[in-house]
């Protein structure tokens, strides 16, 4: 067997009663340390230390999430993450933030097992994180720089197709598309991301060639979230065609349309500069959508699959509910028989 072919999880398994809640072994799960190879992103507003232990404490991998937190505040999460879970978790750090450096500092003082890299150069701080004994993971829509994350030192990379939530890539590479070109590209182990919210898609994303996945929008819509309830409730009312993929001339990024989404679309249709686009976006503009409730005039991160999610759970749950349906999914293709 090659090391592209290192999933340990047979196609023909025990009855789904048996199988639940079961450990799966791979890569991943053996690189985190984590039952699943499960991974709550690091949203901003979304992923505090309630969110991340939650989700460690099922079995996943959680994710504070340190692009919307000073450099105190994301110390008093990871703190309070450490108090309440025994189990492994990540911090995200986008590098397009202005207080990375200290982020780094933090995670490497406070000695957190995994960093998920976003946003950036990933040969900036990959080598300082792994000397410091820390698996690094970088997040990349593109399979030009999930090649650049291996050159990096990285332990893994999580390919984020377009339909994701939140900033993107500019090539608007879909998951499905983008998942098996870069498991061809690297040696790494590949975590899907974008557009995976049941148990189902993570196991289309397996026969693809990840090995975990990453869910966002998914859990913004669990209890332990630190979301906006209204929010999170305009996230199950949503439908389909209610994001769109904009601002690419800033940051590329997934929102829901509302007011400030058409002021956008308004300020397109005058052929607005790159100046007056950021000048419209402003500043908090996702904090006062997103942690604030303002669902008209702030910013909407969310994922397409946000329109195919109708219930607001306790993370815990969503993680044993996915995983049932992996098995489930699993073991109705197991019984698939072809003429």
């Amino acid at each position: 067997m090659n090391d592209r072919q290192c999933l340990h999880i047979p196609l023909l398994s025990p009855p789904t009663e048996q199988l639940k809640l079961s450990a799966l072994q791979n890569r991943i799960t053996s690189l985190f340390g984590i039952r699943f190879p499960l991974v709550q992103a690091g949203m901003i507003w979304n992923s505090g230390w309630r969110l991340a232990s939650a989700v460690s404490n099922a079995g996943g991998l959680g994710v504070i999430g340190s692009g919307s937190m000073y450099p105190e505040v994301l110390l008093e999460h990871v703190r309070k993450c450490k108090a309440a879970t025994d189990k492994p978790f990540a911090v995200n750090i986008p590098m397009l933030y202005p207080d990375v450096e200290k982020h780094i500092a933090t995670v490497i003082e406070q000695q957190v097992p995994i960093v998920f890299t976003s946003a950036g150069n990933p040969g900036i701080w990959t080598r300082r994180l792994k000397d410091a004994g820390i698996t690094v993971v970088h997040v990349t829509a593109s399979v030009k720089f999930a090649m650049k994350a291996e050159d990096a030192g990285v332990d893994a990379v999580v390919a984020e197709g377009f339909q994701a939530g939140g900033h993107n890539g500019r090539e608007e590479t879909t998951t499905m598309v983008l998942v098996p070109m870069v498991r061809a590209a690297v040696k790494v182990p590949v975590i899907a991301a974008g557009g995976i919210a049941t148990g189902s898609s993570m196991l289309a994303a397996f026969a693809l060639g990840a090995e975990a996945v990453q869910m966002g929008s998914r859990f913004v819509a669990s209890d332990e979230s630190s979301a906006h309830d209204a929010f999170k409730q305009h996230v199950i009312r949503s439908q389909e065609g209610d994001t769109l993929l904009t601002l690419k001339e800033l940051a590329p990024v997934r929102m829901m349309r509302n007011a400030f989404f058409n002021e956008v679309q308004q300020a397109y249709a005058r052929c607005a500069t790159p100046e007056e686009l950021k000048t419209l976006l402003g500043r908090a503009r996702a904090k006062r959508g997103m942690f604030e409730g303002d669902m008209e005039q702030g910013e909407l991160e969310i994922g397409q699959v946000g329109a195919a999610i109708r219930e607001v759970l306790p993370a815990g749950e969503i993680v044993r509910q996915v995983m049932a349906e992996f098995n489930e999914a699993r073991e109705e293709l197991g019984q698939l028989r072809f003429p």
